[in-house]
């Protein structure tokens, strides 16, 4: 396998399972030092051990990046340890309960919205001055089929993910030539540990079941990890602004 993030430092969210795992994984694999950022403590201690058993490098910061103070222990933390950061990896999220707009509750909307839209919004907004002053860097943004389209996956999870691809082509136009390129993956269907609290007799629960046959088959989080990796490498150094279905061609139908 090729190191080439050799000596490049990546910020990964929600990088204690799933998704974000296997993205760090892979990113240490190919050379990076990992900054494993996650709600969860064991978890994200667990995968800072699989790296560093591998040969790589990695720590872990654990804490809410819906809270503006831990994003700015998060970016504080790795500037101080390692003294620069070339890429970042917005994959935290969580689900919504299904709800239809007229079922949703100001809990549940208020809490998708933070953590799905805000929170990669704090994260970029606070990493970007370090790597516009290297005038180089990498941010890539997980959205989701249900961005791309109308989805009764539930209203805050759709409208949020709506809102991470406005945040992704907002942010490549704005810094296309500073040196920052900005895209997002778009997962369909992926085996996670990803929770999903149906509402009862939540509108979305039901729709949804029309189109399930559309969805194919499940991916691997490796599959993913391996699409949200080539868009943070050199490989796809004039790809920005980017928006790539990872979803076995549902969103071609």
């Amino acid at each position: 396998m090729t190191r080439d993030f050799e000596g490049q430092v990546a910020i990964v969210t929600g990088a204690g399972a799933g998704i974000g795992r296997a993205t760090a994984l892979l990113l240490a694999q190919r050379g990076a030092t990992v900054v494993v950022a996650d709600l969860h403590a064991r978890t994200a201690t667990e995968v800072v051990a699989e790296v560093t058993a591998g040969g790589g490098e990695a720590m872990a910061i654990v804490g809410d990046l819906s809270d503006q103070t831990v994003v700015d222990n998060l970016v504080s933390e790795t500037i101080d340890t390692y003294g620069r950061i070339d890429v970042l990896i917005n994959n935290a999220g969580i689900m919504d309960d299904m709800s239809a707009p007229h079922e949703v509750s100001d809990t549940v909307w208020e809490r998708v919205l933070r953590v799905n839209l805000t929170a990669p919004f704090l994260l970029t907004r606070a990493v970007a001055p370090h790597m516009l002053r290297r005038a180089k860097g990498a941010i890539v943004n997980t959205t989701s089929e249900a961005g791309l389209r109308g989805s009764a996956a539930g209203t805050a999870y759709t409208v949020s993910k709506h809102g991470v691809i406005g945040l992704t082509r907002s942010a490549a136009v704005i810094y296309r030539d500073q040196g920052i390129r900005v895209n997002a993956v778009a997962p369909g269907g992926v085996a996670t540990s990803l929770e999903v609290n149906v509402k009862d007799d939540a509108m979305g629960s039901a729709v949804i079941a029309d189109y399930r046959s559309n969805v194919g088959r499940i991916a691997r989080a490796e599959e993913v990890a391996a699409a949200v990796v080539f868009l943070a490498s050199d490989a796809a150094s004039n790809v920005s602004g980017a928006v790539l279905p990872v979803d076995n061609g549902w969103s071609a139908i």
